[in-house]
């Protein structure tokens, strides 16, 4: 039998990665090395991003607030916030002595040149909509009264301003120094206010962030997002390495210190290692079914709840994830405080009902193409069983694999028929339907254009009583259920593996890592 021969890009990846070994073995520097399954997009937080290049940059950047271990909003550069102006103003009262990585300190005017960068359409910013006429509230005013105090005003009220401020998805509306971008405007590179620095970026191969000694910490404990942020080692290696038996390979040969977004089917394996600690936490991230709603063959939601009903969704998770998820339909992950009772009402299997309505809808077997990709193994696993069960129906599904980046671009521009996908952790209920539900026509990548349900998450956007907030997501769980824009299959779960000799490493229910707090003995 001919043995393969490693890519020559994977051979640098683990020569480098023994040299740095023998580095750390020397003392030149305490370093922690952690495997990234694709490289990051950019360096520039809340723009052309993806999962990794969120989990890269939050340890670069920092925002007014973030979002604690249990989804509350606690302060970050700003030590505190004043509401007035009924609910349309806020006026945040920022810390002393904080730093940028380059030496300058932070004021209230850095803070709102950020916010105003952030605000022009030619940055593209994700949060930009979320801002807008069309969104939770339009900011009308950012001013600093003085070197100290930023006041927002918007145009309404909104209970999401401040969740909104925090999303790791949205680079949690860094605060940097001008000087990250040229005379043009165009970026340059992150010069931000967290605990580590970008050193070097060598795109394909890795990433690295040192430790920022000029770092002002807050006092509190640890929490999420915000904190005490104690670095404890001076720097931190992100390896590209998409191949998942290489990480494992340089994870038991001591050449590589954490697996991050562990795949499954090395988890067996790794359990019984005694020079291997495993982190596994719930997440709040989903994986599902998309379907473009405006197809001409499944704008037809008889033909889309068959697919819905042909599939034993508590089966394919069982399959894909090996007891670290459960299966759940809803659009709310299973730890939000606001999952009801009535989210766990979504599909059960029943083939005849989905015979039916292909009969009534007139399928007659024309092929449905389904993008999915590799990087994620238990995305393109549960794709193979729900093109497998809907055979059993008569549904022709054909796969389409991907690589992440091109996928991505097609959910974007909501160019495909249906995808598997995984959506990135939301940490508020209305930010969960928020990234599923909007027009078509100005946001293509959401996939439910329902007028009424945009009409319940604005309202639920608006409000903070619970028990209005929980009664608009029940109704609009039912009507996701019914409308059938993709089939929710499951929340992850933080699945990391580490060297016996990382101590201090914790996740959470947002999945990404925070290497501050953690040391290599």
């Amino acid at each position: 039998m001919r043995r393969r021969r490693p890519s020559p890009a994977w051979a640098v990846g683990l020569a480098a990665l023994a040299l740095w070994a023998m580095l750390g073995k020397a003392g030149a520097e305490t370093l922690l090395r952690a495997r990234l399954n694709a490289d990051i997009r950019s360096t520039d937080p809340g723009t052309n991003r993806d999962a990794n290049t969120d989990g890269v940059i939050a340890h670069v950047v920092e925002g007014l607030v973030a979002f604690r271990d249990d989804t509350s909003i606690g302060s970050m550069l700003a030590d505190s916030w004043t509401i007035s102006n009924e609910g349309k103003t806020y006026t945040f009262r920022l810390r002393q002595g904080v730093k940028f990585h380059n030496g300058a300190t932070m004021t209230a005017d850095d803070v709102v040149w950020s916010l105003k960068r952030w605000l022009d359409p030619a940055t593209q910013w994700r949060c930009l909509s979320e801002f807008s006429a069309t969104g939770i509230a339009r900011i009308e005013k950012v001013e600093a009264p003085d070197p100290q105090t930023v006041a927002i005003t918007l145009d309404r009220p909104t209970a999401l301003f401040l969740p909104t401020l925090a999303r790791p998805d949205c680079g949690q509306t860094a605060i940097i120094h001008r000087d990250s971008v040229g005379a043009d405007g165009k970026w340059i590179a992150p010069i931000g206010t967290g605990p580590f620095k970008l050193a070097e970026w060598k795109r394909g191969q890795y990433v690295d962030i040192v430790r920022f000694d000029g770092y002002v910490s807050r006092s509190e404990p640890r929490t999420g997002y915000t904190g005490a942020k104690d670095v404890k080692v001076d720097r931190v290696r992100f390896n590209v390495i998409p191949d998942s038996s290489a990480a494992k390979a340089g994870l038991l040969s001591g050449s590589l210190d954490v697996i991050l977004s562990l795949s499954i089917p090395d988890l067996e394996e790794l359990k019984s290692r005694s020079d291997v600690q495993l982190s596994i936490t719930p997440a709040l991230g989903l994986t599902g079914i998309l379907f473009q709603t405006r197809d001409p063959l499944l704008k037809d939601v008889r033909i889309r709840r068959a697919i819905a009903l042909s599939i034993d969704t508590a089966q394919i998770v069982d399959a894909v994830m090996q007891g670290t998820a459960r299966a759940n339909n809803s659009a709310l992950p299973l730890g939000s405080p606001f999952y009801s009772e009535a989210q766990s009402h979504g599909y059960a299997q029943n083939i005849a009902e989905a015979k039916k309505l292909l009969l009534e809808a007139g399928y007659r077997g024309q092929p449905i193409k389904m993008i999915t990709n590799k990087r994620y193994s238990f995305v393109f696993d549960a794709s193979v069983l729900v093109q497998a069960m809907a055979q059993t129906v008569g549904i022709n599904i054909e796969l389409e694999v991907m690589d992440w980046a091109a996928q991505l671009d097609r959910y974007n521009r909501g160019d495909y028929q249906s995808m598997a996908f995984v959506y990135s952790a939301r940490l508020d209920p209305s930010l969960s339907f928020e990234m599923l539900t909007g027009p078509k026509a100005s946001q293509p990548r959401k996939v439910w254009d329902n007028p009424e349900a945009q009409g319940m998450l604005r309202q639920s956007m608006m409000i903070d009583d619970t028990t209005t907030r929980q009664a608009l997501f029940d109704e609009m769980h039912k009507r996701f259920i019914a409308d059938v824009p993709m089939i929710v299959l499951f929340n992850g779960a933080e699945l990391t593996a580490l060297r016996k000799s990382i101590k201090g490493y914790a996740g959470w229910l947002y999945p990404q890592p925070r290497f501050w707090g953690v040391t290599v003995q």
